[in-house]
């Protein structure tokens, strides 16, 4: 029930037949009036669904009924009218934006790493520079450090007792292995020794040159024999070379 287009009073009728409209509308129209709303019913309206009801409904209430028809509105339907062309290129589009976009990621991230490793080469070459100062700065220290080393080692045979020449003939001596080995010639520079011998077997001479090698005394120098001759009594000629260390 409306009044002046507004809603009054509205019921809810289940089943929709003859007989209960009988019923419910006297009483609809009865609560309206207890309620203070005009109850007249100039006009009334009915679905088309409820056309078989439209004489009953003019009987109880004695007014016009017209039919009324109510659309429902239409179901949603996504519809796309851009031809396919147009389609294919807006997707065409799409992708090369994300194509653009990566590539901005990856030109900045190359930038970036080159940014670092230019960085890096500049701090290196930062460092190789004060490294070649410092060797610059201290070179004078350095080239006297080496000058004194060199002349200690060339007075190292004059003052030091292991290069004596009668120190040296005494651990020879002393690393004789027998009688049968005997050292015939000695010479000596300043930094190189030579020692000629002759022994009964070249056994003799090898066992002469491993005593010598394994002599504390003469570790200062590194010592090194050829082949021993054969002599024709059958004794073995040798001769050891020492240089220093």
């Amino acid at each position: 029930m409306t009044e002046n287009g507004k809603l009054s009073l509205a019921r809810v009728f289940e089943g929709g037949n003859g007989a209960q409209l009988q019923i419910e509308l006297p009483q609809l129209r009865l609560s309206a009036e207890l309620q203070g709303i005009d109850a007249s019913f100039p006009n009334v309206l009915l679905d088309e669904t409820c056309y078989e009801l439209r004489d009953t409904v003019e009987g109880i209430l004695s007014s016009p009924t017209d039919i009324v028809g109510i659309e429902l509105p239409p179901a949603p339907v996504k519809l796309n009218l851009l031809p396919d062309s147009w389609r294919r290129r807006r997707l065409q589009l799409t992708r090369q934006a994300e194509w653009r976009k990566r590539l901005l990621w990856i030109g900045g991230a190359y930038g970036a790493v080159l940014l670092l490793l230019f960085a890096y080469l500049g701090l290196l070459r930062l460092q190789i520079g004060q490294f070649s100062r410092r060797i610059a700065h201290d070179a004078p220290e350095t080239e006297f450090v080496r000058a004194t080393e060199a002349k200690w080692k060339a007075l190292a045979p004059a003052i030091d007792a292991h290069y004596y020449p009668v120190e040296i003939l005494l651990h020879l001596f002393e690393s004789l292995p027998s009688p049968d080995v005997r050292i015939t010639a000695y010479n000596q520079s300043a930094r190189q020794i030579s020692v000629d011998g002759e022994a009964n077997t070249t056994a003799l001479a090898y066992q002469f040159f491993e005593k010598v090698k394994k002599n504390p005394e003469l570790r200062s120098f590194q010592f090194d024999m050829a082949a021993p001759r054969i002599l024709s009594n059958d004794h073995a000629q040798f001769r050891l070379e020492g240089r220093a260390k």
